[in-house]
């Protein structure tokens, strides 16, 4: 008998399930089918390194989801989602990476022999997975369906976290702490940034406290002097340099939940530009973190750091933060509320964010940065518990 390793109890399940049929309902879709791997997950367990290929999740109204995915992927969804085995559908590998055939055409004559060939049916049309062949073939095979878009329906049913959820992003909040306090004591001139980040991985995967790490959805960026001007690259064989900023981003993660972090440090005395951007940098911080509260909006948030970054002369043309939890590669975040100027969504207890304020200059960058829990009352909860300044190492 195959033993299964389900995350949370099925009450949490169902939990999820009820919100996600509520907006489907809201919407006027009979069927929804989900490619998003972190939506999948959140529905119904699956965790597999599979996302290459066309796979999903169908939810129904009226009955338990189903995995459909590649037939060899099929032996990893039985052993990892929380329904029965006959729940779990996998096509023949003849129609993975073909030219003559498409994998949702075993889709389409699926849900076709469910009687859904009539259905209004939602697809994450906006979604890393989904092409647009793969919508072509799927409208081509049931030509009486009507179909709709359903880009981040499931997505907004995460927002608010559960007690069990968060409780996991605590973990993964703890290998964070874990990894920059390690770079904290190890990053100095002339080491290689390749054996630094070996350092990193080693700190993320061994975890903390009996926790286990799992891969993050987006590699260590460490971008170095002028380099730091540009928020995503990664890193070189080349050693780290007196005289230079280096921002470390990097998220521990436990069962697939992520708590990124990021922080500064200056190898050598740092010159007073960086000094009155990190002054500046800091106060918003702070400032923002005193807007992060139950009843205020994400735009409140937005607004406070802009206030003392503006008073200094700093301009930044981004936004400073988006919703964090379950995520897989390229991305962890949840792609729905973003905490900018524009964004007047109501904050609610259960929210979590990385609140992301970095600075990226034409010859120099500066991040430092929490992830964040909306309370009930008061200021918000953070994941870590490191200091908030620019990381001086003489």
């Amino acid at each position: 008998m195959i033993q299964k390793f389900i995350p949370f109890e099925r009450t949490e399940y169902d939990r999820r399930l009820a919100k996600t049929r509520a907006a489907m309902e809201d919407a006027s879709l009979d069927v929804l089918f989900v490619t998003d791997p972190s939506n999948q997950n959140w529905l119904t367990a699956y965790d597999g390194w599979s996302f290459y290929v066309h796979q999903g999740v169908i939810v129904f109204p009226d009955r338990d989801p189903v995995w459909w995915g590649r037939r060899q992927d099929a032996n990893g969804a039985v052993r990892t989602v929380w329904m029965e085995d006959d729940c779990v559908r996998g096509y023949a590998d003849h129609f993975v990476q073909s030219t003559v055939r498409h994998p949702m055409q075993d889709l389409a004559a699926f849900l076709e022999d469910l009687g859904q060939g009539s259905a209004r049916i939602g697809v994450e049309m906006d979604n890393y997975y989904f092409s647009a062949k793969a919508m072509q073939v799927l409208e081509a095979g049931l030509p009486n369906a009507r179909f709709s878009n359903a880009t981040a329906l499931v997505n907004w049913q995460r927002a608010i976290k559960s007690d069990a959820e968060l409780e996991f992003i605590r973990k993964a909040g703890g290998i964070s702490q874990k990894i920059i306090e390690g770079l904290m004591e190890r990053v100095e001139p002339g080491i290689p940034k390749n054996e630094i980040v070996a350092e990193i991985y080693r700190d993320a995967i061994r975890g903390t406290d009996g926790v286990w790490g799992d891969y993050p959805a987006i590699v260590p960026l460490l971008p170095s002097g002028s380099d730091a001007a540009a928020p995503h690259l990664t890193w070189d064989g080349r050693e780290f340099a007196s005289g230079e900023a280096t921002f470390f981003e990097i998220s521990g993660c436990y069962r697939r939940y992520h708590a990124p972090i990021s922080r500064t440090i200056f190898l050598g005395t740092p010159d007073d530009t960086l000094r009155r951007a990190e002054a500046a940098l800091v106060e918003g911080l702070e400032a923002g973190l005193e807007k992060a509260r139950a009843g205020n909006r994400a735009c409140d948030i937005a607004n406070a750091l802009a206030g003392p970054l503006e008073r200094a002369g700093i301009e930044r043309g981004a936004r400073c933060g988006y919703p964090i939890g379950l995520s897989y590669p390229p991305d962890w975040g949840e792609r729905t509320i973003s905490l900018r100027a524009e964004d007047e969504t109501v904050l609610e207890p259960g929210m979590t964010f990385h609140f992301m304020p970095g600075l990226w200059m034409t010859d120099w960058g500066m991040e430092i940065t929490e992830s964040i829990c909306i309370r009930e009352d008061g200021p918000p909860e953070t994941f870590c518990d490191l200091p908030r300044k620019l990381i001086v190492k003489g």
